[in-house]
């Protein structure tokens, strides 16, 4: 029941750049935009992902133990995103892979350090 979710940062125009490329892997478009907001989705009817400046105006910070998983529906846009993503500057949280029967997963850190994974059932 998910319809979207945000990240902070604390440079919107170097997180839209890192997420055009990186979302793009999959073909998600810019969903939703203002000065201080940019959401990606691969359909106005599936879930987003956005990046935020922080509305009360302090610092966007990492949350430990946050984390976006973004669904995909083969195991090599798992492996194509996770390798764009370093790319791109993120940092690697456990290469693609097989996390168990059935479950698919990369993880990786955006520039701003928030925790991400692409993953695959099936």
């Amino acid at each position: 029941m998910i319809g979207y979710a945000t990240l902070g940062t604390n440079d919107l125009p170097r997180a839209a750049k890192f997420y055009d490329a990186l979302l793009g892997t999959i073909g998600a478009k810019r969903w939703m935009e203002s000065d201080k907001f940019i959401a990606w989705t691969v359909s106005p009817t599936t879930p987003g992902l956005g990046v935020i400046l922080p509305h009360n105006g302090k610092p966007a910070t990492v949350g430990n133990g946050t984390m976006v998983a973004l669904i995909v529906d083969s195991k090599d846009k798992v492996d194509a995103l996770h390798k764009q993503a370093m790319a791109l500057g993120g940092t690697d949280e456990g290469a693609p892979g097989p996390r168990g029967e059935g479950f698919y997963a990369g993880y990786f850190r955006d520039l701003d350090g928030n925790k991400l994974n692409a993953f695959f059932m099936g």
